[in-house]
């Protein structure tokens, strides 16, 4: 956006939707989890869920580690790893969020994802995990709300004009203004 004026009032837009997605996210992440741990936790009436037989089911996972079970019994180091990130985001996003509002969604998503998993080590020292399909890592909503937004991210990256600042540093010339693609 090369109106100032605009992009404030878009600014203040896209981080009320970024707040509003990163909340829908810890919000649906928790509650996923009490369900679980109700239901097939360590004192829930059953063992698994199935969803579809065969392919998609719910199981309860203690993970003190990382994506994809990766740095099991790391979880306070992973919890100061995940609190670096989310602040990072934060800080280095938050002007491109106020011209995006893909950019903003996606890092809703990425932030809501983090902050969910955040809260499970703080009140569990673990992660709760359930979503599995066979021959693959077992997951949660804030996991899924990481992976989408961390995708999306990538598009944006990828397809996104780079505004003339960018294609200055970038050309080693100067380059006149043009208008940027807006979502």
């Amino acid at each position: 956006m090369n109106d100032p004026e605009a992009q404030r009032h878009g600014g203040g837009r896209n981080f009320l939707i970024a707040a509003l997605v990163l909340i829908a996210i810890v919000v649906a992440d928790q509650a996923s989890k009490a369900w679980i741990l109700t239901r097939i936790g360590p004192r829930g009436d059953s063992n698994e869920i199935k969803i579809i037989p065969g392919f998609l089911r719910f199981i309860y996972v203690e993970n003190s580690g990382a994506a994809f079970g990766l740095f099991q019994e790391k979880s306070p180091i992973l919890t100061i790893l995940a609190m670096v990130v989310i602040v990072f985001l934060i800080v280095y996003f938050r002007r491109a969020i106020a011209g995006s509002l893909w950019l903003s969604i996606a890092l809703g998503l990425q932030l809501g994802g983090a902050l969910g998993n955040v809260i499970d080590r703080f009140r569990h020292g673990f992660v709760v995990d359930f979503v599995n399909v066979p021959k693959w890592w077992t997951f949660n909503v804030a996991d899924s709300a990481i992976t989408i937004g961390v995708i999306m991210l990538g598009l944006y990256l990828v397809t996104r004009d780079p505004g003339p600042e960018e294609e200055k540093t970038q050309s080693g010339a100067p380059v006149s203004e043009a208008p940027h693609a807006e979502d």
